[in-house]
């Protein structure tokens, strides 16, 4: 899940807070009048006591958050946990990993295709000597079309 870890003006929560008050309320409002009256009480009573319970407290509001195009609810106060604190390290060892992988392969190839040349000058008819005299290099390329 992500959340959103900051401190946030103290105007700007109070603000947020309202708003999404207000979204929640208008949600909610067209389906009130379905309700009978005994349960509206109950829920007048049930807002009124959050809301007395919110002033004494001063407790933090979740707030809907954008991460990536998708609203998540995070709380602005969430303890930080010690692997929500590292979990930055998960992709640099992949990162990591994935580098080491790579290199030992091409290591691999590379003395895979080193010996194969190596193979090939033992298995020909020429001396290795042959290959390293400057007059066979011209002679092989006045050799070619």
């Amino acid at each position: 899940m992500n959340t959103l870890r900051t401190s946030i003006d103290p105007a700007v929560q109070s603000r947020l807070e309202a708003r999404l008050g207000g979204q929640l309320a208008a949600a909610l409002n067209p389906t009130l009048q379905a309700l009978p009256p005994d349960v509206e009480s109950r829920l007048r009573f049930a807002r009124e006591q959050a809301l007395a319970r919110r002033v004494q407290s001063g407790a933090v509001a979740s707030v809907a958050v954008s991460a990536g195009g998708a609203a998540t609810l995070g709380r602005l106060d969430a303890g930080n946990l010690w692997w929500q604190r590292l979990g930055w390290l998960l992709p640099i060892a992949a990162i990591a990993v994935g580098v080491l992988m790579v290199q030992a392969r091409h290591a691999r190839d590379s003395a895979a295709v080193a010996a194969q040349v190596d193979s090939a000058l033992l298995a020909d008819e020429l001396p290795p000597a042959a290959y390293a005299d400057p007059g066979f290099a011209a002679f092989l390329k006045l050799q070619q079309p």
